[in-house]
Formats: C-alpha cells, structure tokens, sequence
C-alpha cells in the first residue's frame, strides 16, 4: 500500500551528555579491501556531526513512501533544523492543509510546490488557501539496515 510521506512522531533534542566514538584516519573501501590502520584520527560525537544548532533541532520520524528517490524510507528518523531557511530544492517539513509533511521545496517564478520524490504522487502547489507553513529543513537522515 502506497501512502503519502506524513510525520509518524516529532521529537525534541536532549543534548545531556556526548558520547564519543573513534573515528579513524583512514576511509573503508567500498571495493576492494584496503589495509586496515592502527591508529585513531580523532574521537567523533554524532551531535558534532549531526546538529549545528541545538536550540533549533529536531527530530521526526517517516510514516509512508513518498520520499524513497531521496532515501528517505518509512520509519527513518530525519534531523530538521528551524534555523535554516528553506530555499528550493531544500527538503523541508511542512505543515499543508493542516498535516505534517516532509517533501522537496520547488520555488519557481510563478508558485511554489512540495514534490514527492516518488512519482506515484503528485506536487503540492503552496497557496493561501492550504495555509501551508515551512517548520524546518531536513539536514540528515537515520536509518537502519
């Protein structure tokens, strides 16, 4: 059943503590195997990576399919940041005709659009009447395997 990429669950951002993990000098290979290196680059925080602005961070968790051609899949987590504003071809998380929504801005001369990355779905085109609002840009998404 094909559904339309809607928010499943927001979650606010709890910086407590850090937790780091190595990171080594060396890239892993994605052909051939490379020798690996004994040696730690540095010690790396996902909040380093993954949040520029915790005040502004959240998160959402994907319910439906609309956004698979940008690898967003059902149930993946995506880390939106409200400081960020929203330009074309940015993916945002949008409140349209009153549900949250993640899908890609298209801004063009005349209008601007949510389009899904999966062509079952049609654009949205933003006007006045969907009262359509920008909540975020979506800098990273989780998933897992």
């Amino acid at each position: 059943m094909q559904t339309d990429n809607s928010i499943a669950a927001v979650y606010g951002l709890d910086q407590k503590s850090t937790i780091r993990r190595p990171l080594f000098l060396s890239g892993v290979s994605a052909g051939f195997p490379s020798p690996a290196e004994d040696y730690v680059d540095r010690k790396l925080d996902l909040n380093e990576l993954l949040i520029k602005n915790p005040a502004a961070t959240f998160f959402v968790r994907v319910a439906g399919d609309s956004m698979t051609g940008a690898g967003i899949n059902h149930d993946d987590i995506l880390i939106v940041d409200r400081s960020l504003e929203a330009a074309s071809d940015n993916i945002v998380i949008a409140v349209y005709n009153g549900e949250l929504t993640v899908k890609r801005l298209k801004q063009g001369d005349s209008e601007a659009r949510l389009v899904a990355e999966n062509p079952a779905y049609p654009p949205l085109v933003i006007s006045e009447e969907n009262g359509c609002e920008i909540w975020g840009v979506v800098t990273s998404v989780v998933h897992q395997f």
